[in-house]
Order: C-alpha cells, then structure tokens, then sequence
C-alpha cells in the first residue's frame, strides 16, 4: 500500500511538470513574429453601419457623401443617424427604400442646441446654421397606412 501511494504521487508530480513544460514552450512560440500575409494588410473599408437603432456618419465616400444601410423592423421602428457638422451649409438627404417605394420618411431633425424641425418627406434640404451633432430620425410616417418595415439606403450630403 506505501510503495502504492508513492507511486501515485510521482505520477502525479510528473504530469504536473509536464504541464508547465507545454506552457513554456507555448509562450516561446507566441513571441515569434508571424509575416502578413497580402489579404491581411490590406486597408479595412470604411463604412456607416447601424448599429442597434443607431447609425453613426462617421465617413464619407470619394464623392464627400455620407452614406449607409439601414433597416427599420418592429423592434427598431425608428433609425437614428448621428452625424458631426463642422461647417455651415445646406443639408441634403434622401432615403432609398429597397422596393424603391415605402412609407418612410426623415421624421425629425435635431439640432446641438436641442430644438428640432420636422416632418419631412424622402427628401430633406434644410440649411443648417449650428455647428456640432445633429441628429435625424428616420421612421414611417403615422398620417399614411401600413408601416415601413425593411432595407433602406440613406445619402446625406453638406
């Protein structure tokens, strides 16, 4: 029973230590520098994506307009697209539902100083005087019959 239970604890102590040799070994081979490959580096697109109920403009396309994909369903009946103005100007947008008609509109918009303006249609011109974030609210509009649930594109352009 005694020659038992020594035998039980060197095997024991012995793969004990064979779990730290592995972990070794695996911290030498992790420092060693991996090339890229040609996929890997190339440049990441950039794009407006929603995230939740919320789509941040954050880049612009070669043509200087903002640009993204968006989706209203019964969870999300309304899209709201953050944008920063750095300058003065004219603003204009337009919502592209994907069966080219809907019933979805620019709701609202709201300012940096918490006023709003609104409703308008698929179409938005507005001149924006505030710098800062502003905010549109994309959803059906109540007035007209069956909501709008599905893909839209929205361009919005300063």
């Amino acid at each position: 029973m005694k020659n038992f239970l020594i035998f039980l604890i060197s095997i024991f102590f012995f793969s004990c230590q064979q779990k730290e040799n592995k972990e070794t070994t695996t911290e030498a081979s992790d420092s060693i520098p991996i090339e890229k490959t040609k996929e890997e580096s190339k440049p990441v697109k950039e794009e407006n994506k929603q995230i939740g109920d919320t789509i941040f403009m954050v880049y612009k396309n070669e043509k200087n307009l903002y640009i993204a994909e968006g989706s209203l369903d019964s969870i999300h009946s309304k899209v709201y697209i953050k944008f920063k103005n750095e300058n003065s100007g004219e603003l204009k947008g337009l919502i592209f539902p994907a069966g080219g008609k809907g019933n979805i509109r620019f709701n609202q918009i709201i300012f940096p100083d918490n006023s709003s303006d609104g409703p308008f249609g698929m179409d938005l011109k507005i001149d924006l005087k505030q710098k800062g974030d502003h905010i549109l609210v994309i959803g059906h509009s109540l007035m007209a019959d069956e909501p709008y649930f599905g893909k839209f594109k929205v361009q919005l352009e300063n």
